[in-house]
């Protein structure tokens, strides 16, 4: 991606936002995450800022995304879980209600995120879209291996 020229730099910066489902309910399905995935990509363009790849499973999204020195992040965030979540409780009301009945929620209030400045965006990109992936039985074993060597 070519750097982003403002009205008083340049900038080429990058972050991963992780958003957590409240109580980490597995309430989001595919066309919810398609539905998330269009609003954010919205409202990005609405704060002059960029997509890079996004994606999530049941119970949280990744979203990677470029922006400029200047925004706001809190803000930023505050915008996306608000009015995301208004979007998909009216949209997916039948699905929302299996889980938070009839309350007002749908994200935690906390939320991640991360400078990319520690690994390439493509590896970030590739983790982004590996969270559909359901992981195999011998990578499993690897995995739980590897926790156990770190122990």
């Amino acid at each position: 991606m070519p750097y982003k020229s403002h009205s008083r730099g340049v900038s080429d910066l990058k972050a991963d936002l992780v958003l957590t489902t409240k109580y980490r309910r597995k309430v989001i399905t595919a066309a919810i995450l398609k539905r998330l995935q269009e609003v954010f990509e919205a409202l990005c363009v609405k704060w002059g800022c960029e997509v890079v790849e996004f994606n999530g499973e049941s119970d949280h999204v990744h979203l990677l995304f470029t922006y400029y020195p200047q925004m706001q992040l809190s803000k930023f965030i505050n915008n996306l879980k608000t009015v995301s979540s208004l979007y998909i409780r009216k949209e997916f009301p039948e699905q929302v209600k299996r889980f938070y009945w009839n309350k007002p929620v749908f994200w935690h209030s906390a939320y991640f995120i991360a400078s990319c400045g520690g690994v390439t965006v493509e590896t970030l990109k590739r983790y982004v879209q590996e969270q559909d992936s359901p992981v195999e039985p011998h990578e499993q074993w690897l995995i739980g291996e590897a926790s156990s060597l770190s122990n």
